[in-house]
């Protein structure tokens, strides 16, 4: 029978066995516990067994394969168990020194589940999941020092944090207009170290800029950015015709952990009238710590900063972040006024601004929630000593390199990232003796080039490792290079 209700006769009901809730809970209730107390135990052991072990091709070809039908909560997991745990990147293990991944906590992990069950969109309304990330981003802003009215998302990662960055920037050198005209024939030019990050000329090509018209400027011997390098290269810019209108500090570089000098740069941005960002992927958690907060000084004075919570935060993957001093900037960039969207004053579609007219996401699930646990648990002090210790171990790391006649620092170590090599291995056996390393399972540490030279790269992101672990690391280098 056809009426109004789209073809579906009215006395229709719902059909019971579409639902995806089971209709007893018990098995799945049993499930859960097992779940829950596994991955508590992988984390107790996360010291145990190898960083990282390679996928066999069977593996591999199963996880290709097709989709098959369906099948129990019990054997999906028992799958997981075979096929996905075994092989996953290794990151929460100490050894884990390859890449800037930090270790996760148990908290977190927790949350991630609480934040599941909720299943919360964070686009908008009126809820307490958006008060909760609200809070984290004060809490973020006080960390850094900057004023509490400050402004902000937890994103995917530093990555994005920075293309909202660039957006930002670009909103508020052109005005509101680019929103609906485009950047045009503007010659917008930004600024950075050739000492920085990927992702910084990757956010100026989907800005609409291009690549090139981001200037990655000469650094000193100590990896920091050339004051005098970037000073001209702005001044030649302007006499072209261009209007640089960015400049993106670092706080911590990607292979060496170098930091820029943040108040040098926040005064040249202030007399040049650019917008000063910061990109402290990692660096950022230096502020908790009374010891390390002094190398930040002048991040206070950004106009945004870029950050990571799921690095030296220790918080689980994903969990990135951006911070803008003046609300209304990131507003100007990201509001709209679709009816659809619209919020009231009152009912669940109050609570404006919402997070989406803060940035280009509608749907946003509940990350803050294990940011928010991660913060409550431990706190800003806790991260502090995180980060204090890997720095040390860092430290200790490059000690017993420069103790070792076989071995060699490639650059100075100014927070928590090692590059050496031996002096007599070329380039070639380098690389074989890394993937050596990872494929053995000892220690998983990643290679990057200094000046020219391929070196090993050690990057110390967490909390579980210590001393030990790095003198495990140089000891097998050395057995290699022996072999």
């Amino acid at each position: 029978m056809m009426n109004d209700l789209g073809g579906f006769a009215a006395e229709s009901k719902p059909n019971r066995s579409a639902s995806l809730d089971p209709m007893d809970w018990t098995d799945l209730r049993a499930l859960g516990h097992r779940m829950m107390d596994d991955m508590i135990d992988r984390l107790a052991g996360a010291a145990d067994g190898p960083v990282w072990r390679p996928m066999p091709d069977q593996v591999r070809a199963t996880l290709r394969g097709d989709l098959t039908p369906a099948a129990s909560a019990a054997a999906a997991y028992e799958e997981f168990q075979e096929l996905v745990a075994p092989y996953a990147t290794g990151n929460t293990h100490p050894r884990f020194n390859g890449w800037v991944h930090g270790g996760g906590n148990a908290v977190g992990m927790l949350a991630d589940l609480l934040a599941a069950g909720l299943n919360a969109n964070l686009g908008g309304r009126d809820h307490a999941p958006i008060e909760v990330e609200r809070q984290v981003i004060r809490w973020s802003a006080a960390m850094l020092g900057l004023p509490p009215e400050t402004s902000g998302l937890l994103v995917t990662g530093t990555s994005i944090a920075n293309f909202i960055a660039v957006l930002v920037a670009r909103t508020q050198a052109i005005g509101p207009a680019v929103r609906r005209d485009g950047i045009g024939g503007a010659r917008l030019t930004a600024y950075c170290s050739a000492g920085a990050h990927a992702c910084l000329p990757r956010a100026m090509d989907m800005a609409g800029f291009g690549a090139d018209a981001l200037r990655m400027v000469a650094t000193t011997p100590d990896r920091r950015v050339d004051l005098a390098a970037l000073a001209d290269a702005v001044a030649r810019d302007r006499a072209s015709g261009a209007r640089p209108f960015l400049v993106a500090g670092t706080a911590g570089s990607v292979d060496t952990g170098a930091i820029d000098d943040l108040a040098a740069l926040a005064a040249f941005c202030r007399d040049e009238g650019l917008w000063f960002h910061v990109d402290a992927a990692f660096g950022a958690f230096a502020a908790c710590s009374p010891r390390l907060r002094p190398l930040l000084a002048g991040i206070e004075q950004a106009d945004s900063v870029a950050f990571d919570f799921h690095k030296l935060g220790q918080v689980p993957y994903d969990a990135g972040c951006i911070l803008v001093r003046d609300p209304a900037a990131l507003l100007a960039a990201f509001a709209q006024d679709a009816a659809y969207l619209r919020s009231e004053a009152q009912g669940l579609a109050g609570n404006a601004p919402w997070p989406c007219d803060l940035g280009p996401d509608l749907s946003r699930g509940f990350r803050a929630l294990k940011v928010w646990m991660t913060l409550k648990v431990h706190g800003a002090d806790g991260l502090g000593r995180v980060a204090e210790q890997c720095c040390a171990v860092a430290k200790a790391l490059a000690t017993r390199i420069a103790e070792e006649p076989a071995l060699e620092l490639l650059a100075p170590v100014p927070l928590n990232i090692v590059c050496f090599r031996s002096p007599e291995a070329s380039d070639t056996a380098t690389r074989a003796l890394v993937v050596d390393l990872q494929e053995s399972g000892v220690a998983a540490p990643s290679t990057t080039v200094i000046d020219g030279r391929l070196a090993i790269r050690a990057a110390i992101v967490n909390h579980r490792t210590t001393v030990a672990d790095a003198d495990i690391l140089v000891d097998a280098v050395l057995a290699r290079l022996r072999a």
